[in-house]
């Protein structure tokens, strides 16, 4: 059986989690902390018979290679054990560890997806500010570890936009604000092309904001296990932050009726098993940082201004969210009332200046909101590796073995560029 007549593999690697399954789907199969845990005592042992036999030697590398867990039980077993060591091979959307994320992908393929990698061809995705010397590595491990007969990298931006449906047609002409556990990106994409020289990057991100509740926590004493305090911090997160309208307001109702506001977060320890609670702490995000105060909206409004003036209409009409930073309640509203109050002054500024002779069309501003824009990158990836042209477009095994690594640098349309 070809591997074309077989479902495609699709994998999005995000710094926080890895989403994977199988083209088609509507939902990923599987979604996991991307994290491995290395036995600590292999690798120790390995340094220090490295002076000495070196069958020994040999034999602790090969168990360091074995002996290693991703996900949730790579968690586990670093808070059960201590000779575990964890390792995040992805940071703020860029490969740090390569031998980590081969050991990622191994069990992403063969322990969850239980699958043969020479039977699949594979999507896997990248941030849009990815090296190109990242696409070979990411090439290199695919075709000559895993023996891939087919391998298509493709920007998670774009991916988002195709999972972004308006109409039932999809619209490849849009902006993607896409606010991941490691980055936040605001990306113009004019049919199905990104605008690079327009891209806008913010150095926050969801683990930024995890980490700014955790140490709200600690500064306030709550009775926390250490060992669970980021975590606690991100379901914190996840299930009380919301997005205000006026934080002003928010605040005076709070001192009407503080009980309304107040919530709590129970857990159990650990080791003791023993339950404790805290409180949710009501904050404003603004006394995060004093070094990026510059507002998504104008970061958004800045990204599209500079993009092609023919394609700027367009690129306000279809602002679509992704990543799961941009789930917080009312995210889309604000974002959209607040760029509304952007273009709107912008426009009267415009006729003011021009007089009642040339008068600007109002602009249409418009942000997407679905309920799959958690996982949106790799739905649109599911989307692009059930069509007929996505087999056509990969690299394959036989142009890599002729090309080299060299061929991921480029975009596989352009295949005639070789």
């Amino acid at each position: 059986m070809d591997a074309a007549s077989r479902p495609a593999v699709v994998i999005d690697n995000g710094t926080g989690y890895t989403k994977m399954g199988f083209a088609g789907n509507v939902e990923p199969c599987f979604i996991i902390p991307t994290v491995v845990a290395v036995n600590e005592s292999f690798l120790n042992q390995s340094r220090a018979s490295s002076k000495g036999n070196w069958l020994v030697q040999h034999s602790a590398g090969v168990m360091a290679d074995l002996d290693f867990f991703i996900g949730d039980e790579a968690l586990s077993r670093s808070r059960s054990s201590g000779t575990y060591n964890l390792s995040y091979p992805i940071q703020h959307g860029q490969v740090e560890n390569w031998d980590a994320m081969e050991k990622f992908w191994q069990q992403c393929i063969f322990n969850y997806l239980r699958c043969d990698p020479e039977d699949h061809y594979f999507l896997l995705t990248e941030s849009p500010l990815t090296a190109p010397e990242n696409r070979e590595y990411t090439g290199e491990i695919m075709f000559e570890t895993f023996n891939v007969p087919g391998l298509y990298i493709a920007v998670q931006p774009v991916l988002a936009l195709a999972a972004g449906y308006t109409t039932s047609r999809c619209e490849m002409t849009g902006v993607i604000v896409d606010v991941g556990d490691g980055g936040t990106h605001v990306v113009p994409v004019a049919d199905g092309y990104v605008i690079g020289s327009s891209m806008k990057s913010i150095p926050i991100s969801g683990k930024d904001v995890t980490l700014f509740i955790q140490q709200l926590l600690r500064e306030r004493g709550e009775h926390i296990p250490p060992e669970d305090s980021f975590d606690v911090a991100r379901k914190v997160k996840e299930m009380h932050c919301y997005t205000c309208s006026d934080i002003v307001k928010e605040y005076n109702k709070y001192d009407k009726e503080p009980s309304k506001y107040i919530k709590h977060f129970t857990g159990v320890k650990p080791k003791t098993g023993a339950p404790y609670s805290c409180d949710i702490i009501f904050f404003n995000p603004e006394i995060y940082s004093d070094e990026f105060t510059t507002p998504l909206p104008s970061v958004v409004d800045k990204c599209i201004q500079s993009a092609p003036i023919d394609t700027r209409r367009a690129l306000y009409k279809n602002i679509v969210l992704s990543g799961g930073s941009t789930m917080f309640k009312d995210f889309n509203r604000r974002l959209q009332r607040d760029l509304k109050k952007i273009v709107d002054t912008r426009s009267l500024a415009s006729n003011a200046r021009h007089g009642a002779d040339i008068k600007s069309q109002p602009v249409e501003v418009n942000v997407v909101s679905h309920p799959i824009q958690r996982f949106a990158v790799w739905f649109g990836g599911s989307v692009l590796a059930s069509t007929s042209e996505f087999y056509e477009a990969c690299h394959t095994k036989a142009e890599y073995e002729e090309y080299g690594a060299s061929i991921c640098r480029t975009n596989p349309i352009f295949k005639g560029m070789y």
